[in-house]
This record gives C-alpha cells, structure tokens and sequence, in this order.
C-alpha cells in the first residue's frame, strides 16, 4: 500500500488491498462506516467484527481517517 488507505471513503476494492482484509472484512468495515457515520478514531476499527487488537495493529500504519468529502460520496 503506497499511501495510507481511508477507511472513510475506501471502496471495498481498496480495502482488500491490506493484509488480512479479504472481501468480507471489506464489507464488514464499510457497513460499520454506515452505520456509524463514518470512524471517528483509528482505533474505531477494533469493533469491525474480526479485527481485535493484533491485526489492528498490524493495520493501523496502512489507514488514516479523513472526514468523507461531499465528493467523495
């Protein structure tokens, strides 16, 4: 991953492209952004089932959050 992924505005696509993440977890993490407005904090991502504290960290050098722009929606 060249630069940080935003796990605000990531497709699934991108989302698959982090260690671990297959197409599952991708629409796991972009149905928590959904339903919650988005990740407020890096750490939000520990309560996407399947993520717990080892792949977060593993994850967390690879993600950035970034509000979602209006157009990126």
């Amino acid at each position: 991953v060249a630069s940080p992924i935003n796990l605000n505005t990531a497709t699934s696509v991108e989302l698959e492209k982090l260690p671990g993440v297959g197409p599952a977890m991708a629409q796991r993490i972009i149905d928590y952004r959904q339903k919650n407005n988005g990740f407020k904090k890096l750490e939000d991502l520990m309560q996407v089932k399947g993520i717990g504290e080892k792949t977060f960290l593993k994850l967390k050098p690879l993600v950035t959050i970034a509000p979602a722009r209006a157009t990126d929606r």
